[in-house]
């Protein structure tokens, strides 16, 4: 089984592991930014474009999100960019393609977003020896109970990809200590109960949870879902996070106007966002 980390390995040299990338930031004592976009959305020319311009405007490390037909973590903005995308027959070997063409090209470690229902249809083994051989190094997979994770991480270690568990603010401190344990590359702290979109503050429940995560593990904590501004990420930073996670804000810039004013937004954004944490 381990052939298929070493083969990537081998094909893809110059690419880090999403581990391998905040050890380095650690040791610079920065605080990652970890964009995300949907692929497809506008289209899958631009998506591939919005990788490479994400990575030269500052991204530490990047999620992709795999459109999807019943995205339950993910609020409106998410969800109609995932309708579009699935609306020109997007898929996910189209996504792969994508990745096989950029991951190459940037510095940033690619996280493939996708539920749990086209990992089941495709075949938990072949999904993964798919993705790694592709050049993702990381996945998060939202409605992934702990309970059933086993089989999933267990797999995805033997071909070098890791995956990272979320961290809801309603669980007990039991819960949260045993996801810890089972979290590769980092642990994905859920600022809010709900669904992912832009919002005015970042919740004060992050700031409680820090140091019940820091209590149990040495892992990094990356904080998403409502962060939407610079301040958010300067404050996630002032909390002692480790990443600031950013999406729909992002894909709202990326959709609006020509697919070169989406790019050039999110450029902008982007380097906003990384001065802010910076």
């Amino acid at each position: 089984m381990l052939k298929w980390a070493l083969l990537t390995t081998l094909l893809f040299p110059s690419m880090t592991s999403v581990s391998q990338r905040f050890q380095t930031l650690k040791a610079q004592s920065q605080c990652a930014l970890i964009p995300f976009i949907t692929a497809g959305d506008p289209d899958l020319e631009t998506t591939a474009k919005a990788l490479l311009v994400l990575d030269q405007a500052g991204a530490d490390l990047i999620e992709l999100g795999v459109p999807y037909s019943d995205p339950l973590a993910d609020g409106p903005t998410i969800q109609a960019a995932a309708t579009r995308a699935l609306g020109r027959g997007v898929k996910l070997d189209d996504v792969l393609q994508i990745v096989r063409h950029v991951a190459p090209e940037i510095q940033a470690p690619i996280i493939l977003f996708t539920y749990y229902n086209p990992i089941y249809h495709r075949g938990v083994k072949a999904f993964f020896e798919q993705i790694a051989a592709a050049g993702v190094k990381g996945l998060v997979i939202p409605d992934l109970p702990l309970e059933e994770a086993d089989e999933i991480l267990a797999i995805a270690q033997q071909v070098g990809v890791e995956v990272t568990l979320l961290v809801a603010p309603t669980s007990p401190s039991e819960r949260i200590a045993a996801i810890a344990r089972q979290s590769q590359g980092f642990i994905y702290l859920v600022s809010v109960t709900g669904v992912t979109g832009a919002r005015t503050e970042v919740a004060s429940r992050v700031e409680e949870l820090l140091p019940q995560l820091r209590a149990v593990t040495d892992k990094p904590v990356g904080v998403g879902f409502g962060v939407s501004e610079p301040q958010h990420a300067q404050t996630l930073k002032a909390w002692g996070v480790d990443a600031v996670i950013v999406g729909s804000a992002i894909v709202k810039r990326l959709a609006q106007g020509t697919p070169e004013e989406g790019l050039a937004a999110i450029a902008q954004f982007c380097q906003s966002l990384k001065s802010a944490i910076s």
